[in-house]
């Protein structure tokens, strides 16, 4: 299969860019979001935002912009999970953009790797992509530091290095049980990545802060 080079692959995620977030412009209520963030959020992500389980997403200091189209995606089975399509379905859309507003005022906790073997190989392939398979710099889009760019690139930085590792593997998964489809291109850059090279940059962003 062809692929497409990486200049290519930068240009469609700034194309991308002004539009991807806009579900979320509309002005929210942090107070109201904590209220349903208690109720619905919190066994999982976290009464802050920081989970405790690796298997599920830190939201702390998240862009609400982010948080907002992820429930959006799993309110209309665009983006497949059985339990947050569940916890999905009964929002409105205000309720989504007062709980992203929560969300984003919490503050992330620094979390280190948990494997440090790998940090280096990480740090490569984050910072300078793997020129070879065409596979561009994560920071290119996520930031030197995995902080994102409010409105365009969801924050990465001290995310649990499991739960990356699962939504990379997701993105290049060709199950379509298991396959995240909600971002062309993740998929294909994931796809050029071997299980080494994606356990690498998972490790990596887990270290970042």
């Amino acid at each position: 299969m062809r692929r497409a080079p990486v200049a290519a692959i930068i240009a469609t995620l700034l194309m991308m860019a002004p539009t991807a977030f806009a579900a979320g412009s509309t002005k929210a209520d942090p107070a109201k979001g904590k209220i349903l963030a208690d109720k619905v959020c919190a066994a999982c992500h976290g009464v802050d935002g920081n989970s405790a389980a690796s298997a599920n997403p830190s939201l702390a200091g998240q862009h609400p912009e982010y948080i907002v189209k992820q429930l959006a995606e799993f309110k209309a089975g665009k983006r497949k999970n059985p339990v947050m399509m569940g916890m999905a379905a009964p929002l409105s859309p205000e309720d989504m953009q007062n709980i992203a507003a929560y969300f984003s005022t919490q503050q992330a906790k620094d979390r280190g790797a948990s494997d440090k073997a790998l940090i280096e190989a990480g740090k490569k392939i984050y910072r300078g992509g793997i020129m070879a398979k065409g596979v561009p710099a994560c920071m290119a889009c996520h930031g030197p530091s995995g902080a994102g760019i409010p409105g365009q690139y969801p924050r990465m930085g001290g995310q649990h290095s499991a739960y990356v590792l699962a939504q990379l593997n997701a993105f290049r998964s060709e199950d379509p049980n298991v396959s995240r489809a909600n971002n062309q291109v993740m998929k294909d850059i994931s796809s050029r990545m071997s299980d080494n090279e994606i356990k690498a940059v998972a490790e990596y962003i887990q270290a970042l802060h």
